[in-house]
C-alpha cells in the first residue's frame, strides 16, 4: 500500500475532501472558500457567551457549555459582539478526517488586523488551533473582540484551517538553500529555526510607521468594507528616533521590514521570536498561503503586517530589531491556485495596511 504523500494539503486536496465527505457543512461549500493551502470557516447561527475561554479536554464542548455559558445568541440576523466578552460560535463546518490527515487553524488577516481574537476549539481538545489526525466532529470558534466591538453574521469568515499529511518543516539549512536559489527576501536573510523578520520603524520626518488602536471607539459590522473612516478608529504611530515605547494592552499595526515571499510549493506560519526579546506577540494570524509575495503570483515580495500586542510592562521596539520568524513547510504538490493573480487577494504586494473594513487613505 502507497504512503500518503507528506505535506500541507493544497487547493484541489481540498476539494476532494469536500467531495469525499471528509469536510461537510450546513450548506454547500462555495469554491471561493478555499484557499491555496487552507480552508475559511464560517460562522454557524448559534453562538454562547461565555463567562471564561475553556478547553473541552475529556468532556466535550456541550458539556462545558452547560457550566460556562450565560445565554445563547441568534447570528442569523446578526449580533453585536461586545468587546471585552468571550463568544463560542459553532461552525457551519465538521470534520471527518483520515487517520493520516491532522489540521491546524488560524485566524484570517482580516480578523487578526481588527484584533478580533479567535481560536478554534473542537470536542475534547487539549490545545486551540490543533485537530489530531482522525478528529470526527463539529468546530467551534472561541471569538473575543479585543480592541472594537463588532457586528458578526451566520456565515461569516473569521478563521481558516490548514490540512496537513504528517508534517514537513524546512530545516534552516533548507530555508538557506531555498533563499540562495529563489530568495526568500529582499535582504540578507536571518535564518534561526524559521525566517526571522524585523519591524520597520524608519525614522523619517512625518512617516507613519504604524497605527494604535483607539480605546472608546464605534461599532465595526464585518460586512462594511472600505467604509470606517480610519481616524475614528486608529491613532498614527510615527517614530521619528527609529523606535517606539508599546504600552502594555495596547494593539498596534505594524510592518515587517523585509518584503518576503512563499514559493508556490511551500507553506508558512508565523510563530514567536522569542519570548526573551520582549513581552509583545506579534502572531495574530499567521498564515502565509503559497505564491505570497511571489512573482508567478503578480508579487515582487510583500511585507508582513505585524499586529502587536504588548504585556506586563512598556517595551522600546527599535528600528530593524527582530520581532518574529516564519516556519516553512512543503506542500504535498504545488496548488492550481496561488494567493495573489489566481484570486485577486487582498494583501498581496502591501505594505503597512490595515484591514480591509476601513477607507483607503
Amino acid at each position: 500500500m502507497n504512503q500518503p504523500v507528506q505535506g500541507v494539503l493544497p487547493f484541489q486536496a481540498i476539494q476532494h475532501m469536500i467531495k469525499a465527505g471528509q469536510i461537510t457543512a450546513d450548506l454547500p461549500i462555495p469554491e471561493p472558500q478555499i484557499q491555496p493551502a487552507s480552508l475559511d470557516l464560517r460562522l454557524g447561527a448559534k453562538a454562547w457567551r461565555v463567562r471564561a475561554s475553556f478547553l473541552p479536554a475529556s468532556a466535550g464542548v456541550e458539556a462545558r457549555l452547560k457550566d460556562f455559558s450565560t445565554h445563547e445568541i441568534d447570528l442569523s440576523n446578526g449580533a453585536v459582539l461586545e468587546k471585552g466578552c468571550v463568544y463560542l460560535v459553532q461552525l457551519q463546518e465538521s470534520l471527518n478526517l483520515p487517520d493520516h490527515i491532522n489540521a491546524v487553524a488560524n485566524a484570517k488577516s482580516s480578523t487578526g488586523r481588527l484584533d478580533l481574537f479567535t481560536r478554534l476549539i473542537t470536542n475534547n481538545a487539549v490545545e486551540f488551533d490543533r485537530i489530531d489526525a482522525g478528529y470526527n466532529g463539529p468546530l467551534y470558534a472561541e471569538i473575543s473582540p479585543r480592541s472594537f466591538s463588532v457586528l458578526a453574521r451566520s456565515g461569516m469568515r473569521l478563521n481558516q484551517i490548514r490540512f496537513r499529511s504528517g508534517q514537513v518543516v524546512l530545516s534552516d539549512n533548507d530555508l538557506r538553500a531555498l533563499d540562495a536559489s529563489q530568495g526568500l527576501v529582499d535582504s540578507d536573510a536571518h535564518i534561526d529555526q524559521g525566517l526571522g523578520f524585523s519591524v520597520d520603524l524608519s525614522p523619517e520626518l512625518g512617516q507613519i510607521v504604524g497605527y494604535r488602536a483607539k480605546p472608546h471607539t464605534g461599532l465595526i459590522d464585518l460586512d462594511k468594507l472600505n467604509h470606517y473612516p480610519v481616524a475614528d478608529f486608529w491613532e498614527p504611530v510615527t517614530a521619528p528616533q527609529g523606535r517606539i515605547i508599546l504600552d502594555p494592552g495596547a494593539f498596534y499595526i505594524l510592518v515587517s521590514r523585509e518584503a518576503v515571499h512563499i514559493p508556490p510549493d511551500c507553506a508558512a506560519e508565523m510563530a514567536p521570536y522569542l519570548a526573551m526579546v520582549g513581552e509583545f506577540r506579534v502572531h495574530y494570524a499567521g498564515f502565509f498561503d503559497p505564491g505570497f509575495g511571489n512573482a508567478d503570483a503578480g508579487g515582487k515580495g510583500s511585507r508582513g503586517v505585524l499586529e502587536v500586542r504588548c504585556h506586563e510592562a512598556p517595551f522600546v521596539l527599535e528600528h530593524a530589531q527582530i520581532v518574529g520568524r516564519l516556519v516553512y513547510e512543503k506542500m504535498q504538490e504545488v496548488p492550481d491556485v496561488l494567493y495573489g493573480a489566481d484570486l485577486g487577494s487582498n494583501y498581496q504586494g502591501q505594505g503597512l495596511k490595515l484591514s480591509k473594513h476601513f477607507q483607503k487613505p
